[in-house]
């Protein structure tokens, strides 16, 4: 028979990366932590884990049998939290991944604000622009632009949102403005590049649909803000998301162009793994990053609509 607390430091384990910071987490010693694990893996009669004293690597068996723990856990926490004094109790750890740019400047502040309110849980922040997978790295809700195709996932929209091309006054001033695709030729053009997929292109609308622009990068990044900040500094044009750039916009640090690219798809979803039942930490912040991202949505969106030039 399974002990459900033995699942519980798995799944932890696997989240942490590491098992004694798993056992810290819930109170075991890295002995009992490991005895706890091998006790297990025996009753399952499979090897879950292969461990160094470096990384934990799953392996196959333990593979699916953590994306099953993920839900079960899930479901019986929200179980419990429904019967008893819990039902509105937010607490245990909520791991958030988002973009660089929207990390920082939204979702970061917004999800401290969300901690503060709630001293019992335990909040995990991952910025990056890379599109992790949350299985793998154990993430509760990842904050993304665009619509997802993974089955396995579940999308809520959170905010509109759409991308524009940008750069700031003195490159404006020094190179021009570039009014038409082929204008961008002449320009240099900031891009982002994400490892295993090279570098992404910037999708314009036309009257046939989305199509991409054959541009040439003068520079690339796997980094979206820093990017952004090179683009401030006069370094080119970026293309980029309103709400990554309202801020600047507003300060006069960049100019949003008036042109063909213009994508009005881009909006801000939170993605979370398919699963009947929701811890409410996880709902319940969903529900608070929607109504903070709403409430600013309307002033982002016109703040960048209405100083394109």
């Amino acid at each position: 028979m399974v002990d459900f607390e033995d699942m519980r430091l798995f799944v932890r384990a696997v989240a942490e990366g590491s098992l004694s910071a798993a056992g810290r987490e819930l109170g075991l010693s890295p002995a009992a932590a490991s005895k706890r694990l091998t006790r297990l893996e025996t009753s399952l009669g499979v090897r879950l884990l292969q461990r160094s004293s470096r990384r934990l690597v799953l392996t196959e068996e333990g593979t699916i049998y953590f994306e099953r723990c993920q839900a079960i856990i899930a479901d019986v926490d929200d179980a419990n939290s429904a019967v008893g004094l819990r039902q509105l109790e937010v607490r245990g750890q909520l791991h958030l991944s988002a973009s660089v740019d929207m990390g920082r400047q939204y979702v970061g502040p917004i999800a401290a604000d969300f901690a503060e309110q709630h001293p019992q849980l335990h909040l995990r922040l991952t910025n990056s622009d890379a599109m992790l997978d949350l299985f793998e790295y154990g993430v509760d809700v990842a904050v993304r632009g665009g619509s997802m195709v993974d089955s396995r996932l579940v999308s809520r929209l959170l905010a509109n949102n759409f991308r524009v091309l940008c750069a700031s006054p003195d490159y404006l001033e020094r190179h021009g403005h570039p009014r038409t695709a082929d204008e961008l030729q002449h320009h240099r053009c900031l891009m982002l590049h994400r490892p295993g997929h090279g570098v992404l292109p910037w999708i314009v609308q036309s009257p046939d649909g989305p199509r991409p622009l054959r541009v040439e990068a003068a520079m690339t990044c796997d980094n979206g803000d820093l990017m952004r900040a090179l683009a401030v500094a006069g370094h080119g044009i970026a293309f980029k998301s309103a709400w990554d750039i309202a801020e600047d916009v507003r300060a006069d640090r960049l100019v949003p162009l008036k042109n063909e690219v213009f994508l009005p798809d881009a909006h801000v979803y939170a993605i979370y793994p398919s699963r009947a039942y929701l811890p409410a930490r996880i709902r319940l912040f969903v529900d608070h990053l929607q109504q903070e991202l709403k409430a600013r949505e309307q002033d982002v969106l016109d703040t960048v609509r209405d100083a394109m030039r």
